[in-house]
């Protein structure tokens, strides 16, 4: 990343420490239009939370798709995601 920046009237930080409720619909609306006010300005931002949104799609598919996986596995990354939103 580059330096960070203020858009939207936010730090680059603080749309990094929103960055999994925004994908998770977890945020209220002015929160919400200035992550996206601020990443329509910094390119750092844009880049990694696109690339973010992309993992986190593809391991909510993985965990939601039948699978080899053994349910006590899925179970325990099910929980560890849960624990990582809550921080």
């Amino acid at each position: 990343m580059n330096t960070p920046q203020e858009n939207g009237g936010l730090r680059c930080g603080e749309v990094l420490a929103d960055l999994s409720a925004y994908c998770d619909g977890e945020l209220s609306g002015s929160r919400r239009a200035a992550i996206e006010a601020h990443v329509r300005a910094c390119p750092d931002c844009a880049r990694f939370g696109g690339a973010f949104a992309a993992t986190l799609r593809a391991l909510r598919e993985q965990l939601s798709a039948p699978a080899d996986v053994p349910a006590d596995v899925a179970a325990r990354l099910a929980a560890a995601l849960r624990r990582s939103r809550t921080g």
